[in-house]
């Protein structure tokens, strides 16, 4: 960072030529209008147009990145940043660097992140498609306010401030389109503080560089990823105890639901979604505590309960009685076909059971050594 610097703007560029000159004008005009000491940085990102010679004519400082993709782009240029408050949007023209003095307001009274908002704001004609307004964008927000516990409307807004420091916290390593989920999602984890504002989205120019589903998989990956709850442990506790449940249930014999008797059939079933299930939240212990290690995640509530309480002796008893139990029913079994000389014995929902207990008894035993070796802290 720059003492003489006060703001950075950063514009990630691909074949711009069109737009950027415009983009870099007004923001020098907002520079010069609010006496505000900045730098335009400009990450090109192979342009094979005018897009580099105009950032150098308009004394833009120009940053190559030679890797495709809107996070490599914007990382480059970030690196070079060397202002107390950094300001990215994208060199298309579909935001209004106009705003700016808008984010520098919030970003100077002691705001951490300040996101804009395209929903808040107005939406000219023909400047998002109906499946971006309507579902696209909105469902993507939608999960995210649901994941990770944010009021935030748009999350896939370009136009966004931040501070240095906050940066630099952030950690960023995303190259691809997910980079705006990335940063909105580190900018919450790290508890930041947070404001968003209403801002105007116009049509671009030129061709549009977004590939829509691959771009939402990706964005849809990366929350996934960073939310073990949602992947591994919400899926997995549902299916343990809807499988157990039936298991269970069905012990006593076939019972009727929706007009029909219900058996071994689904016994058999909920055998195997009672183990796979338990089996995911096994994952999803090693996923979590694999990336909280890493520094890809921070320790939560959750994740914190688990690791004061658990060890391996505790891992080892518990699954140590849930096997005996299953061995215990099955021994049982087999006394009752030895005292019938071997003959015919209907024990199957019994065996079901004691066969789901002894697999689920074994996984805890060997998972509670593999956990136990992610818990180990290095000196």
């Amino acid at each position: 960072m720059n003492n003489d610097i006060e703001v950075s703007v950063v514009l990630p560029c691909l074949n711009e030529e069109e737009t950027l000159g415009a983009c870099i004008k007004k923001i020098k005009e907002i520079f010069s209008r609010g006496q505000i000491k900045g730098e335009i940085i400009v990450s090109d990102n192979g342009s094979h147009d005018h897009s580099m010679e105009i950032a150098r004519s308009e004394g833009a400082v120009l940053t190559l990145e030679p890797r495709r993709g809107y996070g490599a782009a914007y990382l480059r240029g970030l690196k070079e940043a060397k202002g107390k408050y950094i300001i990215i949007g994208d060199s298309d023209n579909t935001y209004d660097f106009y705003d700016i003095p808008k984010f520098l307001g919030y970003l100077r009274g002691g705001y951490d992140f300040v996101m804009g908002s395209r929903f808040k704001g107005a939406i000219k004609k023909g400047a998002m498609s109906w499946s971006h307004r309507y579902l696209g964008n909105p469902i993507l927000s939608g999960i995210c306010r649901l994941f990770f516990r944010t009021k935030l409307s748009d999350i896939h807004c370009g136009m966004r401030g931040f501070t240095y420091a906050a940066y630099r916290k952030m950690r960023l390593r995303a190259l691809g389109m997910e980079f705006a989920t990335e940063m909105v999602v580190s900018a919450l984890r790290n508890n930041f503080k947070v404001y968003e504002i209403p801002i105007d989205y116009y049509p671009r120019v030129g061709e549009s560089k977004l590939i829509p589903f691959a771009d939402a998989w990706r964005h849809i990956r990366f929350m996934l990823l960073y939310c073990p709850v949602w992947l591994y442990f919400i899926p997995g506790a549902s299916g343990f105890v809807m499988g157990i449940s039936i298991l269970l249930l069905l012990l006593k014999g076939p019972f009727l639901f929706l007009g029909r008797y219900w058996d071994i059939h689904l016994m058999v079933f909920a055998s195997v979604i009672s183990i796979l299930s338990y089996q995911i939240l096994h994952l999803g212990v090693y996923a979590h505590t694999f990336a909280i290690r890493q520094g890809f995640l921070k320790y939560d509530a959750i994740t914190l309960f688990f690791k004061r309480r658990f060890n391996l002796e505790r891992g080892i008893a518990l699954g140590s009685a849930i096997f005996l139990i299953g061995f215990s029913v099955m021994f049982l079994i087999f006394l009752e076909w030895l005292t019938r000389d071997f003959g015919s014995l209907y024990r199957i929902r019994e065996s079901i059971l004691a066969m789901t207990l002894i697999v689920i008894g074994l996984q805890t035993m060997f998972s509670s050594f593999f956990i136990s070796l992610l818990f180990l802290e290095s000196k």
